[in-house]
């Protein structure tokens, strides 16, 4: 080989060797970018109209006015509640449904596995407004499920379960139900059987064994599980909204009402602010709980 064709491959060579590290970054490039784009930088929007005093018509402008944070503090106290414990509840509910069905799929599922998925998953080719205006029909008073019952005579006339705490908790389980199955199946799934027999082997009862070698083991797919669940539901406004009442309003219901009905930009900006850094705060907490490091070894 001749001195300039070894000249050509050794710059090569250092050119690879220098744009190697630069990889990562340049796949992770798109990502950034829609994260600055449809994140970061509608974030940074937000807060400024939240110190922003103004009207619609005569528009806003930034007077770092903390008006905003004293009305979405002092105002809207029972919509917060009411988003905490509904969405609390739902994510416990999904996960006492979910986890049974994770596990039947992910050890007994056999040969149905891909099926028992797809059926978990069937829900998303509907929309989400359809499908909470079908479950609003099942829970009618004349629907298919209370409907037989006041036929028969089994409950009272007057029993209503659409327009209560119940229904609305029930809504959110069910449209986020699939959130929680999937991570928790995903878990489950990489899980060695040969870990559960060597605990059965060293006198394990089935409990045992579950209790300290499957459940931990899972607890990635709940921390997953449990924050795809938790954080969509505390801001969702379309369950409390059709299968709920005025008194069983979320958060969701009041921003989006201060937006569009009240065009109260500065009052529903400072809301989704301290929804959104409540919610980060609820998740550091709960992974600092789990043990976020442990997880994502």
């Amino acid at each position: 080989m001749t001195a300039p064709a070894l000249a050509l491959k050794a710059s090569k060579g250092g050119l690879r060797q220098r744009i190697r590290p630069l990889i990562p970054y340049l796949l992770l490039a798109p990502g950034i970018l829609w994260l600055l784009v449809f994140f970061v930088v509608p974030a940074i929007q937000m807060f400024l109209m939240s110190v922003s005093s103004g009207s619609l018509d005569e528009g806003f402008k930034v007077t770092f006015s903390t008006r905003a944070y004293e009305r979405a503090l002092t105002r809207f106290g029972p919509q917060f509640s009411n988003s905490l414990l509904f969405a609390g509840l739902a994510t416990a509910a999904t996960f006492l449904i979910g986890f049974p069905v994770a596990y039947t799929i992910a050890f007994r599922g056999g040969r149905y596995k891909n099926f028992l998925l797809f059926l978990v998953i069937a829900p998303f080719f509907t929309s989400f407004l359809i499908r909470t205006i079908s479950w609003k029909v099942l829970l009618g008073d004349e629907g298919p499920v209370l409907g037989p019952l006041k036929d028969a005579h089994l409950i009272p006339q007057a029993v209503s379960v659409t327009g209560t705490a119940f229904a609305v908790v029930a809504g959110i389980t069910y449209n986020f139900l699939p959130f929680m199955v999937l991570p928790l199946y995903v878990a489950l799934e990489k899980i060695d059987p040969k870990l559960i027999e060597a605990a059965n082997d060293l006198y394990a009862s089935r409990w045992q064994a579950f209790r300290r070698v499957t459940f931990p083991l899972a607890l990635p797919g709940v921390f997953a599980g449990s924050i795809l669940t938790f954080i969509p539901a505390l801001g969702d406004f379309i369950n409390a909204e059709l299968l709920g009442n005025p008194k069983t309003q979320m958060i969701g219901n009041v921003i989006q009402s201060r937006f569009i009905e009240a065009n109260d930009y500065p009052t529903a900006a400072a809301l989704s602010f301290i929804l959104m850094l409540g919610i980060l705060f609820a998740v550091t907490v709960y992974g600092r709980a789990l043990g976020t490091e442990q997880l994502t070894g």
